[in-house]
């Protein structure tokens, strides 16, 4: 079974995420299927905080792939960043 979750990289006290798509049973920071975006908890200035590929996201999802909590919450802080972004423009 799949699963929709981070992957830690980044220095100490310095995370960054990597949201991926992984076997249920690898371990965290180990062997993925597919890499859909990043998170960056500490972006500074014009740097993006989270960069996430939708459609492939959804694509997994409906393929059966369960995704972690936080992976849930960046999804839909990613939609409503995409909204509000097009709505500017």
């Amino acid at each position: 079974m799949e699963r929709i979750r981070l992957q830690r990289f980044g220095r100490c006290h310095q995370p960054f995420y990597a949201i991926v798509v992984a076997n249920k049973k690898s371990k965290r920071d180990g062997k993925c299927i597919e890499r859909l975006g990043y998170y960056n908890p500490f972006a500074a200035g014009s740097e993006k905080t989270i960069n996430l590929n939708i459609e492939r996201y959804q694509y997994w999802f409906e393929k059966g792939a369960q995704p972690s909590d936080k992976a849930k919450y960046l999804f839909k802080l990613a939609k409503k960043t995409l909204r509000t972004e097009n709505e500017s423009q």
